[in-house]
């Protein structure tokens, strides 16, 4: 079996799928164009992909019957058009969940530290101790989650040992099911804006999902409560948070964006991470090594059910 792989990859997951007999094409800067040719060049039957986008054009080319996202949301692949084409479309849910929540975490820190201000005044040879001592702090605060999956629930677990309080709301979650995580029951996650000093956000997205955080839950929010999005960008109303950034104080940590280069470096344009109440990161939550490890070793499980069974673990769309 070929399998080309299109992005940067773990090599203990390489030296798996080798393992496995298959024919390994690593080309991990492949996007757009160049990776259409590719597909079709190489006749490959598997494409394991991670923040690269996977369009209509790729998927109707070549021998593909299917596609790895190395990580969970499946946003950046056309997963309809698979379907047509008779691709299997398979993730890796769950497995970069701590490193998420770990990241969601310290924008937390950072905010209420405000950690990067710090860091750069000392760096310009500025010692602004005054200004940097006042902080809010964390213990007994009200830490609000949208989405209670694996990273909201590695959430849960960090705010305790900070002594917060949880407020939650997910589909499936009930007040019984939330006594029973020592959380509070929520119904709406505008009820959980209400309710919350700082609103974490770890949702899927899809179709009932996108702008989902819209003006009306964060105008629930408090004046200087925090807001934290490590999810994917298209589930906020981008100009709501920008208007409650500035109108309400609101100071945000945001890993991901509307907008976001196609590839791992480009120019990058929103002017939200101008706005001194911002500090964004890269849409990095999912890299640390172990979080990759951990998913390079669910991929080669995935193609290894795949050859087996011609039915991959994890398909996201319907065979």
């Amino acid at each position: 079996m070929k399998i080309l792989i299109a992005d940067k990859f773990e090599e203990s997951g390489r030296q798996g799928l080798q393992a496995l007999g298959c024919e390994i094409l690593y080309q991990p800067d492949l996007n757009g164009d160049a990776l259409v040719e590719a597909v079709r060049s190489t006749a490959a039957e598997v494409l394991v992909v991670r923040s690269t986008q996977v369009t209509a054009p790729m998927l109707e080319q070549g021998a593909l019957r299917l596609v790895v996202r190395a990580g969970a949301g499946t946003n950046t692949i056309d997963v309809k058009a698979a379907t047509a084409k008779a691709v299997q479309v398979a993730n890796c849910p769950g497995k970069n969940s701590i490193a998420v929540a770990e990241l969601a975490f310290g924008l937390i820190l950072a905010l209420d530290r405000r950690i990067p201000d710090n860091v750069q005044q000392l760096r310009e040879g500025r010692w602004n101790k005054k200004e940097f001592s006042k902080a809010p702090g964390l213990f007994g605060k009200v830490l609000g989650i949208v989405g209670l999956g694996s990273i909201g629930q590695h959430m849960v677990t960090r705010a305790k040992a900070f002594g917060m309080e949880v407020v939650g709301c997910d589909l499936w979650l009930t007040p019984e099911k939330a006594q029973e995580m020592g959380i509070h029951f929520a119904a709406s996650a505008q009820e959980v804006a209400s309710r919350c000093d700082i609103l974490s956000v770890h949702l899927a997205l899809n179709s009932s999902t996108r702008g989902l955080i819209g003006a009306a839950v964060l105008d629930a929010l408090r004046p200087q409560a925090y807001f934290i999005n490590t999810s994917r960008g298209e589930v906020v109303d981008q100009a709501a948070l920008a208007e409650a950034i500035e109108k309400k104080g609101i100071r945000a940590g945001l890993d991901v964006f509307a907008q976001e280069p196609a590839g791992a470096a480009g120019a990058f344009e929103d002017p939200i991470v101008r706005h001194p109440n911002v500090y964004g990161t890269h849409h990095i939550g999912a890299s640390t090594d172990q979080a990759q490890e951990a998913i390079a070793e669910e991929t080669v499980r995935i193609v290894r059910v795949f050859q087996e069974t011609g039915k991959a673990p994890n398909v996201v769309n319907p065979f």
